[in-house]
């Protein structure tokens, strides 16, 4: 594809099965508007030619791979999103309830910091990881632990499903 050119839709649709397939694995829904979800996908694949990397499509980036991070598709803030407001902030992803009609789609505020704080936060970061060392890094989620299969991962909340065994949040403990 070059600068100029659309996206085919052959692109769209590999990369919507590709998605839809990880989701599915990793314990995460779609949101079941096929056509909203191309759109998104289209954007994706925007931005990587654009950028180099799946930035969201719902979000401006930098340009810059560092400060974008954050915004890397899946974004850092998906997991928090869906847990209080039922989807992602650009609603590719979305909840079990919202999948099967028990809670509607709304209106997700912005959690991404300003450039300004997240070039202050990485610092930070970098400057507090030079000063402990190795010995003295915290964590900066809380750790999960699937009670059924032994999954572990780091974030604000459990994930809805756990994406080894399926078993539901409710079988999750806080680890660390």
């Amino acid at each position: 594809m070059s600068e100029s050119d659309e996206p085919t839709q052959e692109e769209i649709e590999q990369l919507y099965s590709r998605l839809a397939k990880d989701a599915k694995q990793g314990g995460y829904n779609l949101n079941p508007d096929v056509d909203f979800v191309k759109g998104l996908v289209k954007g994706l694949i925007v931005n990587t030619q654009r950028y180099g990397y799946q930035a969201c499509p719902c979000r401006l980036a930098e340009g810059d791979k560092s400060l974008d991070l954050d915004i890397i598709c899946p974004c850092d803030y998906r997991d928090a999103d869906i847990t209080d407001f039922g989807a992602c902030y650009c609603a590719l992803y979305v909840s079990n309830a919202v999948l099967k009609g028990e809670e509607e789609l709304r209106s997700i505020p912005e959690r991404r910091p300003s450039l300004e704080e997240r070039q202050r936060l990485q610092d930070r970061k970098q400057a507090s990881e030079a000063e402990a060392g190795l010995s003295g890094q915290r964590l900066s989620y809380p750790v999960w632990r699937c009670v059924v299969c032994g999954y572990l991962c780091g974030r604000e909340a459990p994930p809805e499903i756990c994406p080894i065994c399926k078993a539901g949040k409710e079988r999750f403990e806080r680890f660390i």
